[in-house]
């Protein structure tokens, strides 16, 4: 059976084609290291890879925002034992100031520590954080927590001016985690402790006159109150960083699931890429030499 010229030419030309295309093919999957290269590869594994990897992406927000509200109730939680820490000087000062023996001159000399305590503990219920919002206003984060009003009578100028809403982030699939804290109660003892200085600052003030004592201890109450209030906010951010250091150790262990299952279905063998990849090369050369050879032959050639 005779072959026109024309036509194994282009038998020729295809297989040659063929060829050189499965070694570009398998020489990207080595460059790359992924055995699919494409969809129709593989189309079983391909969706399958594609899921993990929507997993995968899923899991690392989740661990970024667990990294962000980790840092965060972190900060809360130092500003918050701050003010514990201010409120149990202030305490002892209280004690202090209701011991009989005070002379009125003493007493005058608590007001400066008095006043001191009171504004650091506005100044820590106000905090502001990098992006110049207040951390401990609830949802309302433009809002300063704490109001104050220098018109209004004494023990009642300061108010709570945020509101007690949870700011919740997702930390997993169908999980939040709540990531502010609130102070409302702590005007309470802001209003006691103004109320305090006022009457200390007297020139003639007698610890021992009921009215004295009945409003030092009722500042004194006030902090034991305020004390367990925040303390107990403390409490609840070490809590939530358990839980979110458990939730975070989870998401780990699934990453690292993940990646190795990644890693099984679309990592390429290269040794068996490499022998294939020879193969594909060895049959273009011997199609390159058959096809030299081939066309010097005529008709001519067998006489």
């Amino acid at each position: 059976m005779r072959i026109a010229t024309s036509q194994y030419q282009a038998m020729m030309t295809q297989s040659l084609q063929q060829n050189q295309e499965r070694i570009t093919y398998v020489t990207q999957q080595m460059a790359n290291g992924n055995r699919i290269q494409l969809p129709s590869d593989d189309p079983v594994d391909s969706v399958r890879l594609s899921r993990l990897k929507r997993e995968e992406a899923g899991i690392k927000q989740y661990r970024s925002n667990i990294a962000a509200v980790n840092e965060r109730l972190g900060k809360n939680e130092g500003y918050l034992q701050n003010m514990v820490n201010d409120m149990g000087s202030g305490r002892d000062l209280l004690v202090w100031a209701l011991d009989g023996s005070n002379t009125s001159q003493d007493l005058n000399a608590m007001v400066t520590s008095l006043v001191s305590l009171r504004d650091s503990l506005s100044y820590s219920a106000n905090t502001i954080d990098q992006e110049g919002r207040y951390v401990f206003s609830g949802t309302v984060t433009g809002t300063a927590p704490i109001a104050y009003n220098a018109t209004a009578p004494l023990g009642s100028r300061y108010s709570y001016a945020g509101n007690t809403n949870d700011q919740l982030v997702v930390v997993g699939n169908g999980i939040t985690q709540v990531a502010n804290q609130n102070i409302k109660g702590v005007e309470n003892l802001l209003n006691q402790l103004d109320q305090a200085i006022g009457t200390l600052s007297g020139s003639t003030v007698n610890v021992n006159d009921p009215a004295v004592r009945s409003v030092l201890t009722a500042t004194l109450n006030g902090f034991d109150d305020t004390t367990n209030l925040v303390a107990g906010k403390v409490a609840v951010i070490g809590g939530q960083q358990n839980v979110l250091k458990t939730i975070d150790a989870n998401h780990e262990n699934v990453s690292l699931s993940n990646q190795t299952a990644i890693l099984d279905i679309g990592q390429l063998d290269v040794g068996t890429a490499a022998i294939e990849l020879n193969g594909y090369q060895t049959a273009l050369q011997a199609s390159y030499m058959a096809y030299s050879k081939i066309g010097k032959l005529s008709l001519f050639s067998a006489l």
